[in-house]
């Protein structure tokens, strides 16, 4: 089946006799058993739930994996990754990940005596040199956020392969429609479902694909121990907005491009669909796609606080992948967790816009931003 056809008639090994349309929503928390000493496929919802279950099934089937596991936000999904590691050891990150992702790291993990080191992803050989004795984890992100720096997912692959290290990718920019972390050599892909794959704004979760036999072995213990997982309903409303992925990231990606090409004749534009951008080749032949987040450079931090603020269409919003607009200025919001000298070690500038193109009409989004800008 075609991607389109998989969304909407995704095969499931649960089956329902009532052949319902929409996937039912199993809201309990447990499940009465057949024998006092066994038990059935289903028993306490911390442990599974069958809407839940169907969740995890398909998009572990649209990222090529073989499990999937739903938690209640994609921080929820990485921290579950982070269980993975042991004192000791050291995570190496590319150095433009999500504001979130930086506090955890630099929190959570150093009080757990496990270290964290960033490099630039994009120069795959320095990259390759600042792995040690003590890595076990691989993290990033590509499109990366809010730079949008595309990294060769393949060529780092074969690099956590030779060091004998995990390999996670945060694929929320792009989704499973337009990218496949394990297909080119991950070993772990996280999602924010509460981007893409819900797409409305109306619901948070996290999920965490795998292919390994152990490792989903040791995630799905991890699940069910901490007790982070996804509830039932929030798994029906991803699901309902995983049947129109495909309609939506098409109207949003054809959109993106018009306002990158728009904003691109007067600013500095950070978006890999444009053939100027330099991880645009590498996108090519890694995706299908290039996404609808892009950002730029405004002339000055008033004049990007100015086109936050006037916006009409555009809402001032922390997150991205929803059928609205939104906008924000990364330095102050998405990643003001990130400390102020790693931020400008990193290049993100106080002026730096991100906007997540959603699915209205493009000509009305170019004319909102036109008025703001001047």
């Amino acid at each position: 089946m075609k991607f389109a056809t998989k969304l909407l008639h995704a095969p499931s090994k649960l089956s329902d006799p009532y052949e319902a349309m929409a996937t039912p929503i199993y809201q309990t928390a447990t499940f009465a058993q057949e024998h006092a000493d066994s038990f059935g496929s289903f028993d306490y919802s911390r442990s599974g739930n069958p809407t839940r279950a169907i969740l995890e099934e398909q998009v572990a089937a649209l990222e090529h994996g073989t499990h999937g596991y739903a938690f209640a936000s994609g921080m929820a999904a990485l921290a579950a990754l982070m269980r993975l590691l042991r004192p000791g050891d050291e995570v190496l990150a590319d150095w433009d990940v999500y504001g979130g992702t930086s506090r955890l790291l630099a929190s959570s993990l150093e009080r757990a005596n496990i270290r964290v080191h960033y490099a630039n992803a994009t120069d795959t050989t320095s990259f390759a040199s600042s792995i040690t004795s003590s890595t076990r984890l691989i993290l990033l992100e590509s499109p990366t956020n809010p730079l949008l720096r595309i990294l060769d997912l393949q060529a780092i692959a074969n690099i956590a392969k030779a060091a004998g290290c995990l390999f996670a990718v945060d694929n929320s920019t792009l989704s499973p429609y337009l990218q496949n972390p394990l297909e080119l050599g991950a070993d772990l892909v996280i999602h924010s479902a509460t981007k893409y794959l819900g797409g409305h704004s109306d619901v948070t979760g996290g999920l965490i694909l795998v292919k390994a036999e152990k490792l989903a072995k040791e995630i799905a213990f991890i699940q069910n121990s901490e007790g982070s997982a996804l509830g039932p309903f929030d798994s029906f409303l991803i699901l309902r907005g995983l049947k129109t992925l495909k309609l939506r990231m098409d109207a949003q990606q054809q959109n993106a491009m018009k306002i990158a090409e728009y904003l691109s004749h007067r600013y500095e534009v950070h978006y890999p669909g444009l053939t100027t951008h330099p991880g645009h080749d590498i996108q090519l032949r890694q995706a299908r796609g290039f996404g609808s987040v892009l950002s730029f450079r405004a002339k000055t931090v008033e004049q990007a606080k100015r086109v936050t603020e006037n916006t009409k269409l555009f809402k001032i919003a922390v997150s991205f992948g929803s059928v609205h607009s939104t906008i924000s200025m990364p330095s102050a919001m998405s990643h003001a967790s990130v400390p102020a000298d790693l931020r400008e070690a990193r290049g993100i500038p106080a002026e730096l816009v991100r906007l997540s193109i959603g699915a209205e009409d493009a000509e009305d989004l170019i004319e909102d931003l036109e008025r703001s800008l001047q």
